[in-house]
């Protein structure tokens, strides 16, 4: 039979056989076996308790400690049955009730009753209190272990993989300590059951002795007494080690070191308190009466300890110093070095010395807790996880500044001065305090000290703090900047989270369609326009459709687009309406005709004069709608979409284009205004 069947059976069919035992009577010879195999395989669970690193390293116990108790009243059963039937219960049991207790049966109640005492009162209820507070903590902890593995997460700390198995190792380790506070009610029920039985088999011994076999009082006593005591005795020893293994378990701190080692370690940690601990015990020597050689010995003992410790001591604070000077003196140009100074973070905000505080956490300061949180946001709204942000201190930058940087280069600025908040406003000449503009829209603001917050908010102006003014700044350059932060790893892990739902979808798609780097395209293409790449299983069917006829990038951004439906329209939309600007037939006409291939897609090879009144029209109608508080977008048609928006990104960035069928979202399409032929407006109401 192969070894891992046999390891499968073996448990269930020792249960089934403790079971038996219950019941059918076993020969002297088998009970002093199962009687040596009950207090070895006791000092093996203890040892085991003793060297695991973990509590849940030996998870299986509470189930071990159920078997071995029901093991052991087996064996009291079978020994008992023996012990009033025959007045022998094999050779183990006569040893302890007779040689162990010196024959005595005071000595051996006495001597049972005490092991009774240290299992039931010290160490069962001791353990059973901690096993119990284990499990209240544990579950109380465990919403907090779950939220500090998503931050981890959400930081880019650890991976998906990893995330999944902490969270089962904290459910593992609630259900650990649940499992073992109900255990150790076995150990006190055992502890109780032990009692009965010896009090059973005593007067059960009288009764059979006494009354059934007519033997003298002291005979009987000296039959079936002492052989009770042996019996408890016997059961006594493994349960008190199973109680002692139930204690170290529940009492085991997670380290990465058995008990052993912890200890020794731990205790000669410090020289001090082992040679106080020695000069007591030889200070104990001046009290007349007392023995000497006893304190002497473990004082002298205590003391080597002590000197043991301190040359420990030293070598560790050598190998400390020696440790953090190793750097020191690695060559500066190892490649390893090299390449780490070379690295170059993807995002990183940098602050200014008297910026210190908003990272500080015994200070309040939450911004790394935003800045985490921030990613989960990112990820929800634009379809990409955002890499993590390197926050670090700047002391070259002025004081009360704050810089964003993309790939090593700074893309953004902003000021947070200590002690303010920023309101925002059109009434806010009567507050006292520095004006400036909010960085991400351009709002009219100004930072005031935090003491007039309340004062600013009843004026009704927006009042916002330092972290929530940097947080929002470094999303809206996340998200101006999304297509430059998917990187060809990034679509991979999109693709494989794709795949593990929908496989044939990308089977289908990469590699035999298009490879990852012309996946990586469309998708910044999207994100440059502002269009979320969640929906990935859509834009991933639509580019294996597309692709089968043509691989260029503009007609796959198309179909993709065209594939995301609604959501393109969706931003834009307010009250279901959208707030559009349109060009005048003629001059769309004009536009389609002047398109021109090219290797970046088409572009639009207009005049000098007519693009650049176009581009001007364009401009000044956007600022006339944006002005009545309505965000619009330039509509036009969809063989034009793509390169009229690569014409007008760098002079009106923040104006969407969109084609005729991305229009399908909104309820009610409002016109805000035309451009004409002749380069003049005209305005929709």
């Amino acid at each position: 039979m192969p070894v891992k069947r046999m390891t499968q059976l073996g448990v269930p069919v020792g249960i089934v056989l403790i079971v038996v035992m219950l019941v059918v009577p076993l020969p002297a010879t088998v009970l002093d076996l199962l009687i040596a195999l009950n207090i070895t395989t006791a000092l093996l669970v203890l040892m085991v308790a003793m060297f695991v690193h973990r509590p849940l390293d030996f998870a299986a116990f509470p189930a071990v400690l159920l078997v071995m108790t029901l093991f052991r009243l087996a064996l009291n059963v079978s020994a008992t049955r023996l012990v009033l039937l025959d007045g022998f219960a094999g050779k183990v049991i006569d040893t302890f009730g007779h040689f162990v207790v010196g024959g005595s049966l005071i000595v051996g109640l006495i001597v049972f009753a005490i092991l009774l005492v240290i299992q039931f009162v010290v160490i069962t209820n001791g353990a059973g209190r901690v096993a119990e507070v284990g499990a209240r903590f544990t579950l109380d902890a465990m919403p907090g272990k779950q939220m500090a593995i998503d931050a981890d997460l959400n930081s880019g700390l650890i991976d998906e993989d990893e995330a999944r198995r902490r969270r089962a190792e904290v459910h593992a380790e609630a259900d650990f300590y649940g499992s073992m506070d109900g255990a150790s009610k076995f150990v006190k029920g055992d502890a109780i059951a032990a009692i009965i039985i010896t009090l059973v088999n005593l007067i059960g011994g009288f009764a059979v002795g006494v009354g059934q076999l007519g033997m003298p009082f002291g005979e009987a006593v000296t039959t079936y007494s002492l052989l009770s005591v042996g019996d408890g005795l016997v059961s006594q020893i493994p349960a008190l080690l199973l109680s002692v293994a139930t204690g170290l378990i529940v009492t085991r701190s997670v380290n990465d070191a058995d008990m052993g080692s912890d200890i020794v370690r731990q205790v000669m940690a410090n020289q001090m308190p082992l040679r106080v601990a020695g000069f007591g015990a030889l200070g104990l020597c001046l009290i007349p009466g007392l023995p000497k050689l006893p304190f002497v010995v473990a004082g002298g003992l205590m003391l080597i300890a002590s000197s043991r410790a301190g040359a420990a001591a030293k070598q560790a604070e050598a190998a400390e110093q020696a440790q953090q000077a190793a750097p020191a003196l690695t060559a500066p140009d190892t490649p390893e070095l090299l390449a780490a100074e070379i690295q170059v973070d993807p995002l990183g905000l940098e602050l200014s010395a008297d910026l210190i505080d908003l990272v500080d956490a015994s200070s309040g300061g939450d911004l790394l807790e935003r800045v985490k949180a921030l990613r989960r946001k990112i990820a929800t709204d634009l379809g990409i996880v955002a890499p993590p942000v390197r926050t670090r201190d700047n002391l070259q930058l002025p004081s009360q500044t704050y810089a964003i940087l993309l790939f090593g280069i700074e893309v953004a600025r902003g000021e947070a001065p200590p002690g303010t908040v920023l309101a925002i406003g059109d009434y806010l000449g009567s507050l006292p305090g520095q004006p400036t503009q909010e960085p991400v829209f351009g709002l009219e603001a100004k930072w005031i000290p935090v003491e007039l917050r309340s004062q600013a908010e009843l004026s009704g102006a927006t009042v916002v703090d330092r972290a929530s003014v940097i947080t929002t700044h470094l999303a809206e350059v996340v998200t101006e900047h999304a297509g430059r932060l998917l990187g060809r790893e990034d679509v991979r892990m999109l693709t494989d989270v794709v795949k593990r739902t929908h496989p044939v979808v990308v089977e289908e798609l990469t590699p035999t369609q298009l490879s990852l780097g012309e996946i990586q395209q469309v998708l910044q293409e999207l994100l440059d326009e502002g269009v979320s790449i969640r929906d990935l299983v859509r834009i991933f069917e639509a580019l294996s459709l597309r692709a089968a006829r043509t691989k260029e990038l503009d007609p796959l951004v198309e179909a993709a687009r065209q594939a995301l439906g609604p959501a393109i329209a969706a931003p834009y939309l307010v009250d279901k309406t959208l707030h559009v600007l349109t060009l005048d037939p003629q001059l769309e006409q004009q536009i389609l005709e002047s398109l021109r291939p090219g290797e970046q897609g088409q572009s639009i090879a207009l005049d000098p004069e007519t693009s650049q009144a176009l581009m001007g029209s364009l401009a000044q109608l956007t600022q006339d709608v944006e002005n009545r508080n309505v965000r619009p977008v330039l509509v036009c048609a969809p063989q034009l979409r793509a390169p009229l928006r690569r014409l007008i990104n760098q002079i009106v960035p923040r104006l969407a284009v969109l084609s005729y069928q991305e229009l399908t979202g909104a309820d009610q399409i409002r016109s805000e205004g035309v451009v004409i032929a002749d380069q003049r407006l005209a305005v929709g109401a």
